[in-house]
Order: C-alpha cells, then sequence, then structure tokens
C-alpha cells in the first residue's frame, strides 16, 4: 500500500492539485484499493486529526497578525527600524532584516511578513539605487524570520504533530531567528560596502525615541503573548485569543486605523488561510494514519539505524533530505507528514525534541526562499512585479548564509536550547 500512495501522491502533485486535497485523496485511494480498512475511519481519523485544542491557536495568531497587519503596524515597525539602523551604509537593508524579525513576532507567518513589508521596503530599496532583483531577494530571505521567531505556525503544528511542549518551541525558536538574522544582517553590511549600495539610505530617517513611541503599541503584543506564557499566566492557545483582542483594541481604540472594512478583509483573509492549513492538516492526518498502520515507519527506523552509526551523520542526512523537501513541499504539509515519522528516529539517537522540531522548521524555513517552489520568492517577485529569473543571482548567497545557520542550528543544540534550559529545565 506504501507504494500505492506514494504514486498517487506523486501523481496528484506533478498535475497541481492542491497540497491538502492531493492528501485526501492519496489516502481515500490506497484506502479503496489496497486496504481492509473502512473508508468510512477515513472521516473518523480527519475529525480526530482536528480535534486537538493546541490547533485553535493557529487561525488566532494568523487572524492576530492580520488585524495588526490591516492596522499599519508594517509602517511603524519600519520606521523604529530605520531608525535604529537606517544611518549606516546599506541601512535599508538590514531596516528590511530587523522589520521581519520584530514582525514576525506578530504574525507568526513569512508569507505575511513577505507582503506586508515587501509593500513598503522594496520600492523604497529601489529608489535608493538597489538592483529590483536584490531588493526582492533581500525581502525574500529576511520574511524566513516569520516561521522561526515565535508565535510560530510551523513550530506550533511540530509540537501538535509530535506532542512537544509549544511554550518550549517557542522559546528555542528565538536563538535561531537572531543568530539568522544577526547572519544576514552582517551579510547585507558587506554586500553594500563591496556595491555601493544604500549610501543614502539616512534619508528621512526618523529620530529613534520619536519612532519608539510610535511604535510602542505594537511592540507591546509579543511582550504580552510570549512573556503571558512563560510566566506561567497562559497556554499558548489561549495567548492566540489574547493576541486577537489586544490587536482589536489597539487598531480601533489606539491606532483608530481598523475600519469595520478592514477587520472583514482580515477577517476572511485569515479564514481562507487556516482553510488552507487545515484541509492539510486533516490529509496529513489521515495519510500518516495509513503509513504508520503499514508499519512503514518501523522500516525506516530499522534502515536509519543500519546506515547511519550516530546521530551526527543522521542529522546531516536529515539537513539534505530536508533542503529538497522544502525546495518542492510546502512547510505545513512537510511538518505534518514528515514529523511523526523522523522524531522518533531522532530521540531514539539521543536528540533532544526541542532541538530537533528547530532542525526541520529551519530546514524548511531556508526551503521557503530557494527555488522552484519557495513561496517567499513568488511573494517577494509579486510585490516587485518581476519574474523568478530576476531574484536568482543575488539570492544565492542569501541561501549560502542560511545554510550555515542552519549548521549551526543543527549542530551547535545550546543555539535553541539555551533559553529552553535556563526557563524549563
Amino acid at each position: 500500500m506504501n507504494a500505492a500512495l506514494a504514486f498517487s501522491l506523486l501523481i496528484l502533485f506533478a498535475t497541481a492539485v492542491p497540497i491538502g486535497v492531493s492528501l485526501v485523496l492519496a489516502s481515500a485511494f490506497g484506502i479503496t484499493f489496497f486496504s481492509t480498512v473502512p473508508l468510512l475511519l477515513a472521516v473518523q481519523r480527519i475529525f480526530a486529526s482536528l480535534d486537538s485544542f493546541p490547533l485553535l491557536a493557529v487561525p488566532l495568531f494568523i487572524l492576530s497578525g492580520n488585524l495588526m497587519a490591516s492596522a499599519g503596524i508594517s509602517e511603524r515597525l519600519v520606521e523604529l527600524a530605520k531608525s535604529i539602523v537606517g544611518g549606516i551604509q546599506g541601512g535599508l537593508a538590514c531596516t528590511c532584516v530587523v522589520t521581519c524579525m520584530i514582525f514576525a513576532s506578530v504574525s507568526g507567518s513569512s508569507v505575511a511578513t513577505t507582503f506586508a513589508i515587501g509593500v513598503i521596503l522594496i520600492p523604497a530599496m529601489v529608489r535608493h539605487g538597489y538592483p529590483v532583483g536584490t531588493a526582492a531577494a533581500i525581502q525574500a530571505s529576511s520574511a524566513e524570520l516569520g516561521v522561526l521567531i515565535p508565535p510560530s505556525i510551523p513550530l506550533i503544528l511540530y509540537g501538535v504533530a509530535t506532542e512537544t511542549s509549544i511554550g518550549q518551541l517557542f522559546l528555542a525558536g528565538i536563538g535561531p531567528g537572531i543568530l539568522v538574522a544577526s547572519a544576514l544582517f552582517l551579510y547585507l553590511l558587506i554586500l553594500c560596502r563591496v556595491k555601493g549600495y544604500g549610501k543614502m539610505d539616512g534619508d528621512e530617517r526618523k529620530p529613534f525615541f520619536e519612532a519608539l513611541v510610535h511604535s510602542a503599541w505594537a511592540l507591546v503584543m509579543p511582550l504580552v503573548v510570549l512573556g503571558g506564557i512563560y510566566g506561567g499566566v497562559f497556554t499558548p492557545t489561549e495567548a492566540s485569543s489574547i493576541a486577537v483582542v489586544y490587536a482589536l483594541v489597539v487598531g480601533v481604540f489606539v491606532y483608530r486605523t481598523l475600519t469595520l472594512e478592514k477587520i472583514y478583509a482580515a477577517l476572511r483573509t485569515s479564514a481562507v488561510s487556516s482553510t488552507v492549513i487545515m484541509i492539510i492538516i486533516a490529509g496529513a492526518g489521515l495519510f500518516s494514519f495509513l503509513v504508520t498502520r503499514s508499519g512503514l515507519p518501523s522500516i525506516i527506523a530499522e534502515w536509519v539505524r543500519d546506515v547511519f552509526t550516530d546521530k551526527y551523520s543522521f542529522l546531516i542526512a536529515v539537513n539534505v533530505f530536508l533542503f529538497f523537501v522544502g525546495m518542492f513541499i510546502e512547510t505545513s504539509a512537510a511538518i505534518l507528514v514528515l514529523a511523526p515519522l523522523l522524531a522518533p528516529i531522532a530521540i531514539s539517537y539521543g536528540v533532544d525534541p526541542v532541538h530537533f522540531g528547530l532542525v526541520i522548521v529551519v530546514n524548511l524555513a531556508l526551503g521557503m526562499f530557494t527555488p522552484p517552489v519557495g513561496v517567499n520568492l513568488f511573494a517577494a517577485c509579486a510585490v516587485a512585479r518581476i519574474p523568478i529569473q530576476r531574484i536568482i543571482p543575488a539570492l544565492v548567497p542569501m541561501v549560502l548564509v542560511v545554510m550555515a545557520c542552519v549548521l549551526l542550528v543543527t549542530y551547535v543544540p545550546v543555539v535553541s536550547l539555551g533559553l529552553v534550559e535556563l526557563f524549563y529545565r
């Protein structure tokens, strides 16, 4: 049955059937023709996959991010970031990294970060003399911080799929997020010095304290959410609902930019995004059930133990595998299908499940701006209105920079586990 599942899934992918629908159809095909499992069980497994309290955090964090974006939060964060780093050569490029890092802690989504920040900073970089392909590449690579800095949708999905503490995963994401941001920051400073970009980036820069006051309410949101989680006041799922209420209060009563039309648009966008993710979760849950029932995880585990003698060779194999997976498969689907298979094997090698979660997510984050199917690439190109070919030359060095960060996260566990050890263990 495993061969039938894999073959049917590949056919559906090749014919551009959406990932969530492909997972459901492939599973139904396998049940109907290659299994004694009653088809009615498929409905039960789909419901069971979605019947999870922590999953409620996914649509709520998506909604809170959309509400804050609709309230004009992205413009205020750009002003703040520019006031911090905009005075140096290449400061506008570095502003993109810093803004994405801050906005990621509000939106939890790299695609949302690409659109919200890109519509402001890509045209601004072009006006300041950056080639449009370079500007789009900077935005696409910086936006991957959206899946590392908490609250992160992929980290929530990994936690649900492997029954790992979401609070610990959020805390573990801070170190890799700072590492990737710092590496991109340093690379962009060197690039701008060598190429001569960004000599006038300090123009129209607001004083720091004025920008800080202007964006203060936006900066309080991640402090409230994360502070409440780690202070034991509420769970990550409860924090997501508090984030929605906070976004509404700030947008309607403080900034007064969130109108009924914008609230409706944010609700509609969030509903569509959440539905896509939930269909993928439902399909992945059914698909994983069939794969597990067939005994494939045990077969894979035995093969891995025969081939890889220690955790270091296993981890490098996982990195290579996930790099190629991230090129072709959407992040949520990859996590939901692969994490339940790979995490038990990693644990058997002595790899901490929280650390392994960050290894998976950082690798897949790299895939989000790696051709041919990196979603951030298409989002950045859509904002910049250029074909994907124009972004590739500037993107390659940034991919290599993030690859180096992936290796550090993989083989230096303290990068992700340092704060977890401090707060939880």
